[in-house]
C-alpha cells in the first residue's frame, strides 16, 4: 500500500513537472512568435494610417481608429509599381523555368549516368559553392556587359539559371530511387530521357516543388544583381523599385505610402509560403535524407 502511494506521488510530481515545462515552452514560443510577427503588424498598421495622422503622432500608436486605403492608391499611381511587378514576374518565371531544366538534366547525369571523371567533376562542381558571391557577381557583370546584355531581361536571367545547391539536393533525391527501376526501364526499351520524365520527375515532385518555390522567393527578393545590371527604370524589379521609391519617390516624406508599397510587394511571397510551407519542409527533408 505504501509503495502504491509513493508511486502515485512520484507520478504526480512528474506530471506537474512535464506540465510546467510545456507551459514555459509554449510561453517562450508565443513570445518568439510575437517578436517575429510584430514588424509585419507594424508595417500593415502604418500602411493604413493617413499621412497626417502618422506625422501627428508624438509617440507610436499601436492601433488606429480611422484606417484608410489611400496609401495603396498612392503607391500605384505615384510610381510605376505595376510595371515593377510585371518585370519581376517575367524575371521570376523565366529564371525558374530555365533553371529547372538545367538542374534536372545535371542532377540526372550525376545520379544515373556513368561517364569518365564523374565523381571528380561533381566534387569540383561542389567546390564552386566555396567561391564568394562577390567574385561571381564581378565575373557575371563583365560577361553580361561584354555580351551587351545590360538593361535586358536576358542579362537579368542568365546568371541565375543554375544552382549548385539545387543540383546537389535533386541529385541526392534521384539517388534514392531504386536502381532496379532504371534497369527494368532500360530492358523495356525506355530511353534515359523517357525514364527521367516518366519515372524520376514524378517520384521527385515534392523536391521539385520545393526547389521551385525557393527559387521564386529568391528571384522575387533579388536586389544586388538587378541593381547592378540595370539602370533603366523600365527593367526595375520590385526590390529595386522600393529602393527607388525610398530614395527619389514619395518614400522619404510619405512613410505610410511607402509601407503600403512594401506590403503590396510582400503579400505574394507571404501567401506563397503559407500555402506551400509544408511542401517546402517535406521536400527539403526528403532531399536531405539518404536511404
Amino acid at each position: 500500500m505504501q509503495e502504491n502511494t509513493d508511486y502515485s506521488a512520484i507520478e504526480r510530481r512528474s506530471r506537474i513537472r512535464r506540465t510546467v515545462v510545456k507551459v514555459i515552452t509554449y510561453l517562450l514560443l508565443a513570445l518568439w512568435g510575437l517578436m517575429v510577427l510584430f514588424p509585419f503588424y507594424w508595417m500593415i498598421l502604418t500602411s493604413v494610417k493617413s499621412q497626417g495622422a502618422y506625422d501627428a503622432e508624438l509617440t507610436p500608436q499601436f492601433f488606429t481608429l480611422s484606417p484608410t486605403l489611400k496609401n495603396y492608391v498612392t503607391a500605384f499611381t505615384s510610381v510605376p509599381l505595376a510595371r515593377y511587378f510585371l518585370n519581376t514576374l517575367i524575371f521570376t518565371v523565366g529564371t525558374t523555368v530555365i533553371m529547372l531544366a538545367v538542374i534536372i538534366l545535371a542532377a540526372f547525369a550525376f545520379a544515373r549516368l556513368d561517364f569518365p571523371g564523374k565523381n571528380v567533376t561533381f566534387a569540383l562542381f561542389l567546390a564552386l559553392m566555396m567561391i564568394p558571391n562577390e567574385l561571381v557577381i564581378i565575373t557575371n557583370y563583365v560577361t553580361i556587359t561584354t555580351w551587351d546584355m545590360k538593361n535586358t531581361f536576358w542579362g537579368l536571367i542568365l546568371p541565375s539559371v543554375t544552382s549548385v545547391f539545387y543540383i546537389y539536393l535533386l541529385k541526392e533525391n534521384f539517388e534514392q530511387i531504386p536502381e532496379e527501376l532504371y534497369k527494368a526501364a532500360k530492358v523495356d526499351g525506355c530511353t534515359d530521357f523517357g525514364y527521367l520524365t516518366k519515372v524520376m520527375i514524378p517520384i521527385s515532385s515534392p523536391t521539385l516543388v520545393t526547389i521551385t518555390i525557393l527559387k521564386v522567393i529568391e528571384c522575387w527578393n533579388s536586389y544586388v544583381w538587378p541593381r547592378l545590371i540595370t539602370d533603366d527604370s523600365d527593367y526595375y524589379l520590385v526590390a529595386n523599385g522600393i529602393q527607388q521609391i525610398r530614395e527619389g519617390g514619395f518614400g522619404r516624406d510619405n512613410i505610410p505610402a511607402m509601407m503600403a508599397a512594401v506590403v503590396v510587394v510582400s503579400i505574394p511571397l507571404i501567401v506563397l509560403f503559407l500555402i506551400f510551407h509544408k511542401k517546402i519542409m517535406a521536400g527539403v527533408s526528403r532531399g536531405g535524407t539518404k536511404g
